[in-house]
């Protein structure tokens, strides 16, 4: 195909929100993020914002119903794995338009996809296409509910698969598991954090109404806001640093710190910045409180920066470039009053924001990860100070990467103990020991852990 034919592919693409969904599709099949593959095409795009919606709820509902979506085409292809990659999002995404959104006839879903499959392939394709398309609308979909194995009935239901179905009933008993996968394709909900460096919460919640946003308090935690009527990150007050962009469970880890104005705060992980930042609002740079934020990449360490800048804490945060299991390289032992190990994991509180993540880890990635989260543990434990509070997290929903972690670490390090971790709230959600968990299904928040450890 010539470069000519390419280009005006491209230009008929751009105003065109399902050719545009399968092109997302594509690189995230191909292991790109899906909301970083999004943002992209949406900067480069001429679309609509109505037109946006409709692309980024496609691109997101296909991704979180990819197991169903299959289930449902495989008796009318007789071999999908042979199909061309494009135009197997295209029948998924006609597919989940059909069944997710009402608002759309079925002969415009069918005209959108037979044009798309037309202008991008040939009229073989568009033959198969339409073909298919009308046989579905004759015969109906496979009735899931005819699958006999529970759990393999929940996977194809959920769009989850077996082993994470399969270890949930062993951690958390069936009817809990039924819960979060009924919970977990659902919207998230827009949270945003409210700066006490520079404001308050009836103050944002004023501005931000004025702004025409409809604002709630949150029921997880009196930090945070629930936004909706816009996109809060295009908003001004984003943009002055009034408040910023995160979930309302990743903002239960700080306050159980207990940080004083004078800390010396370790932040051990903390790329993009969204807790360091939050640590900075306890701090009084004036008395000598500061937090180091640590993170592997140099891009990533820019980014903390940029967002305490906006936020306007920068002068309480010191950033460096370093692994946290190489602290002994920079930092001297019982440096720190608190350390927080916002730990990298599965992500599997996250599979809203994130639903592609279900399809490309297995629980041994979990116990992969298990070695790092301990190891960051270790490598920590001796720079915080006597009677200093080490507070670890993460955002799944895995026993692996969370009590097992906590365990193993309070094996090896008898001078440290558990204490409950606190919520302003009162959040009924601790187990018999005091660590915190937090589901989808409990609050409509992302899935979270959190321990408070003190050094004896």
């Amino acid at each position: 195909m010539s470069n000519k034919t390419n280009q005006k592919i491209a230009n008929w693409e751009q105003t065109n929100p399902r050719a545009l969904a399968v092109r997302v599709l594509e690189k995230v099949n191909d292991g790109a993020y899906s909301n970083l593959q999004l943002n992209s095409v949406i900067k480069q795009a001429n679309l609509s914002e109505k037109n946006v919606h409709l692309m980024t709820t496609m691109v997101y509902g296909v991704i979180q119903h990819r197991l169903t979506l299959e289930y449902w085409l495989k008796p009318f292809v007789k071999r999908p794995q042979k199909l061309n990659p494009w135009v197997r999002e295209l029948l998924f995404i006609s597919l989940y338009q059909m069944q997710y959104l009402d608002k759309i006839p079925d002969h415009a879903i069918f005209d959108e996809a037979i044009n798309l499959a037309k202008r991008r392939g040939h009229d073989g394709i568009r033959k198969f296409v339409t073909g298919v398309l009308h046989a579905i609308q004759r015969q109906g979909l496979p009735d899931i509910k005819v699958i006999d194995d529970p759990v393999e009935q929940l996977s194809i239901q959920s769009s989850l698969p077996i082993w994470l179905i399969q270890t949930l009933q062993d951690q958390l008993g069936w009817e809990k598991t039924v819960a979060i996968a009924g919970a977990i394709n659902g919207a998230p909900a827009q949270s945003v954090r409210i700066n006490h460096a520079v404001t308050t919460g009836s103050e944002v919640t004023g501005l931000l109404e004025e702004a025409g946003f409809n604002v709630e308090p949150s029921h997880v935690t009196p930090d945070a806001l629930l936004v909706s009527g816009g996109h809060v990150a295009s908003s001004q007050l984003f943009k002055d640093g009034l408040l910023t962009l995160q979930d309302e469970s990743a903002m239960l880890m700080v306050p159980s710190l207990a940080v004083t104005p004078t800390d010396q705060v370790l932040d051990a992980a903390a790329a993009p910045g969204g807790k360091t930042t939050q640590i900075a609002t306890y701090l009084d740079v004036t008395q000598g409180g500061k937090v180091t934020a640590l993170d592997i990449h140099e891009h990533k360490a820019k980014l903390i920066k940029e967002n305490a800048l906006r936020l306007h804490v920068a002068d309480r945060i010191e950033t460096q470039v370093l692994d946290a299991r190489k602290v002994d390289e920079k930092f001297a032992n019982e440096t720190f009053d608190r350390i927080l190990v916002d730990a990298p994991c599965s992500g599997f509180g996250l599979l809203r924001r994130k639903p592609e993540i279900r399809y490309e880890k297995s629980l041994d990635d979990s116990y992969q990860l298990q070695k790092v989260q301990k190891a960051i543990l270790d490598a920590v434990a001796n720079k915080l100070k006597k009677g200093g509070r080490l507070v670890y997290g993460t955002c799944t929903i895995l026993k692996t990467e969370n009590e097992d972690v906590i365990d193993a670490f309070l094996a090896d390090h008898d001078n440290f103990r558990l204490v409950p971790t606190q919520t302003a709230l009162d959040l009924d959600a601790l187990d018999e020991r005091g660590m915190l968990h937090i589901y989808p299904d409990d609050f409509g928040s992302d899935g979270f852990f959190v321990a408070t450890l003190v050094k004896q």
